[in-house]
């Protein structure tokens, strides 16, 4: 009798670990599916990576450029302040030209118009 207990006790517990695998092979299934699981989400997440990947490649390229031309750019404003320091230094050194006369300024006075009071006692 103690057998039987026994025997029925592990197919059933056979038949529940069949069932378990089922479910989970049937999860694992829909899980992995590349048309709407996650399986779909890693593959679009994959190519999104790439895409980023060649984008960052192709901004440090844009960037090299950038920096090569600014620091020409750099090397060639420090040489022109050098040379505009030079010619505001050799400015120092000529003589200073004659003032001009200046234009005597003309003052021009205005009569003030009179006023009513006044017209009446004139």
């Amino acid at each position: 009798m103690l057998n039987l207990v026994a025997d029925i006790l592990m197919v059933a517990g056979a038949i529940g670990a069949g069932v378990y695998c089922l479910i989970l092979s049937r999860r694992l299934s829909r899980f992995t599916d590349l048309e709407g699981g996650m399986g779909g989400a890693v593959a679009v997440l994959s190519v999104q990576v790439d895409d980023l990947k060649k984008a960052l490649e192709e901004a440090r390229k844009a960037s090299n450029g950038s920096v090569s031309r600014l620091t020409d750019m750099t090397k060639r404003a420090e040489e022109s302040a050098a040379r505009l320091e030079i010619l505001l230094a050799s400015m120092h050194d000529l003589p200073e030209s004659e003032p001009k006369q200046a234009a005597k300024p003309t003052v021009t006075r205005r009569r003030r118009a009179a006023r009513p009071e006044e017209q009446e006692a004139a």
